[in-house]
């Protein structure tokens, strides 16, 4: 299961081709892929999102004020 702007969960070993070319390689059986390209160990996830603030829902149509 995959949390919005979390890491995605993948059953290792693990080979991920990055756009350059260059082959990542965990061995271990749980690894976390980076989703938010914010890991300074991309394509592994560092929990660098966790200091992401989440955008501000817009209000509800109940709550807008009309002046």
């Amino acid at each position: 299961m995959q949390e919005p702007g979390g890491p995605m969960l993948v059953e290792g070993p693990v080979e991920v081709v990055q756009e350059d070319g260059h082959i990542a390689r965990s061995d271990r059986p749980v690894v976390a892929l980076c989703t938010c390209r914010r890991s300074l160990i991309f394509p592994w996830c560092d929990t660098s999102h966790r200091g992401r603030k989440r955008p501000k829902a817009p209000p509800l149509a109940s709550e807008r004020h009309t002046d």
